[in-house]
């Protein structure tokens, strides 16, 4: 049991990150849209994320919390190198948090400014997590190149963001927003291909082992199907978007399915890479884990806390599912 302790913390924590980026992402994403909208579709796209976004941002806490719990040697590493933009992300959700709940008391006046409040710390935090991701990727390499290719995944991340945001607003909005959101949809989807092609090249570029990995017969055919799923799933996405966007009947579920799928398959591809390492090529999982009486400790309190999570997200999803209406609290 010992000896499979790190391995299951390891799941864990991939597993709280993977969920953090799908559902803070959309949230996120439709920050980031809400200055294209016009006043009544500012308030109808922030009230569709109102009662889950909170709530989706208990999965980065879980997951930082399992890394510092778990395997505090790569946790110290880690932040350590990116304290900076990890700073950068908390007062962009600190700003967008505080913008969210003070927009729907504000005069009309101010109203346009806690908007614009509200979409700044959007795109603040997604641009520091993808850069986190792009410094990550290159192990924390110095340079103008490996902080230029942080950069770049910065923007990319946001308009993957931007693509799940927009995908969601087809399932919960109605008239011309839905059209609306199928547009910038359609635009954000090209962005995302683009860096997860960016990063699909540059993992296995920075580490021979990585590109061995996946480029060592018969591993090349054995992992095909990642990047022709992939493929299949943007390609699916891009049909269902420009039919929306003409006005042409539709399931408006379809491209947020395969939005999601293809975050699933690049998240599990990235890991691929990765594994077993937490640091690329410098710090292996194992070599970072806490003591085994730790982790059992922290075992029993995860088992606990991760269905309860698990259970009240399903329950608020179940609850609020349907088209948004105006936020208000009145």
């Amino acid at each position: 049991m010992d000896a499979w302790l790190p391995l299951i913390f390891m799941g864990l924590m991939a597993l709280a990150m993977l969920i953090y980026v799908v559902l803070d992402g959309y949230d996120l994403g439709v920050g980031l849209l809400v200055p294209f909208a016009d006043g009544p579709g500012k308030d109808r796209m922030v009230a569709s994320i109102g009662p889950f976004w909170d709530a989706n941002e208990t999965w980065l806490v879980l997951g930082v919390g399992l890394l510092l719990v778990a395997f505090p040697v790569a946790h110290g590493v880690i932040l350590g190198a990116l304290y900076l933009p990890v700073a950068v992300m908390l007062i962009g959700l600190i700003l967008r948090g505080v913008a969210f709940d003070f927009r729907a008391k504000a005069h009309d006046e101010h109203r346009g400014l806690w908007n614009a409040a509200f979409s700044i710390g959007s795109l603040v935090a997604a641009l520091a997590q993808g850069y986190m991701i792009g410094r990550y990727i290159l192990g924390f390499e110095p340079g103008v190149v490996p902080a230029l290719f942080a950069l770049f995944v910065a923007l990319c991340l946001a308009g993957g963001y931007a693509l799940l945001g927009a995908t969601w607003l087809l399932m919960k909005m109605e008239g011309a927003l839905v059209r609306q959101a199928a547009g910038w949809g359609w635009w954000a989807l090209w962005v995302t291909g683009l860096g997860i092609a960016a990063v699909s090249i540059a993992t296995p570029y920075v580490s021979p082992r990585i590109f061995e990995k996946w480029f060592a017969l018969p591993n090349l055919f054995l992992l095909m199907p990642v990047p022709l799923l992939t493929a299949g799933l943007f390609a699916v996405c891009e049909n269902h978007l420009r039919r929306i966007r003409r006005g042409d009947p539709g399931k408006d579920w379809v491209p947020f399915a395969a939005a999601i799928g293809m975050f699933v398959l690049a998240f599990a591809g990235l890991a691929y890479s990765l594994y077993p390492y937490l640091v690329i090529d410098r710090i292996e999982f194992w070599d970072a884990a806490a003591a085994p009486g730790s982790l059992k400790i922290i075992l029993v309190g995860a088992l606990v806390t991760l269905p309860m999570i698990i259970g009240y997200t399903i329950f608020s999803y179940k609850v609020f599912w349907g088209r948004s209406t105006e936020l208000s609290y009145e």
